[in-house]
């Protein structure tokens, strides 16, 4: 399979030393300040990039019948742009605010959670994530989709994070060091508290996610999540 890698910082440079190691080629490795010259040649493109270049990269490669993985984050109100545009142009993208398979995993736990949870008003929800401190977007796209889960199955109708009003969860944003990434839900009471929590080790799983999901829209038109692709 070819691929176009659409940011080549960090995770774009353990994407593709992970996509060699399983049989792939790189035809474009592409930042901030390079073309697109190589695209067309793609198979596939990984989007890793930044907030203000992430529309542009996946609209090129929808305009050029590119299926495109995104997982940056920082840029979802233009999310309906991008979808409109892929079904005009019958192409295929996945967008996710994480691609670790379990980090989708933990978001099926935090579904069901939040659904038993629903049930018991003692109990107060909040998150917290905690990223290295180059990570330009707070909170991280990962916790709005915790929050956004438990919104779906809940009472709690926003987040927020300042002080929370009533049914709006708090989001703790911490950025330190070189932290890959760590999530927490919590479920406190007067009594007792219940937590779920996800700790990434390094980069690896999110590169690895990405690919696997980047294997499996070859061929394929539509707008998909990782839901589909883990057959959740």
């Amino acid at each position: 399979m070819k691929i176009a890698l659409l940011g080549y910082g960090k995770m774009g440079q353990v994407i593709e030393r992970i996509a060699l190691e399983r049989g792939h080629e790189i035809v474009l490795k592409k930042d901030e300040n390079n073309t697109f010259d190589g695209l067309s040649n793609a198979d596939v493109a990984i989007d890793f990039s930044i907030p203000a270049a992430a529309v542009e990269n996946i609209s090129s490669c929808l305009n050029n019948n590119i299926p495109v993985i995104s997982g940056t984050t920082g840029w979802l109100e233009h999310y309906q742009e991008m979808v409109d545009l892929c079904g005009d142009k019958k192409g295929a993208f996945i967008s996710s605010s994480n691609f670790s398979l379990g980090v989708n995993i933990f978001f099926e736990i935090n579904d069901y959670l939040a659904k038993i949870m629903s049930k018991f008003d003692s109990y107060a929800v909040i998150m917290e994530e905690i990223h290295h401190t180059q990570k330009l977007d707070a909170p991280s796209g990962t916790a709005i989709s915790l929050a956004k889960g438990v919104i779906e199955n809940s009472s709690y109708t926003n987040w927020t994070l300042d002080d929370p009003n009533q049914n709006e969860i708090h989001i703790e944003a911490k950025r330190i060091g070189n932290v890959p990434g760590t999530h927490t839900v919590s479920y406190n009471s007067s009594v007792d508290a219940i937590e779920i929590k996800h700790t990434a080790h390094n980069r690896e799983g999110f590169a690895l996610g990405a690919l696997i999901a980047a294997e499996w829209i070859v061929g394929k038109k539509g707008i998909f999540t990782m839901k589909d692709v883990l057959e959740f």
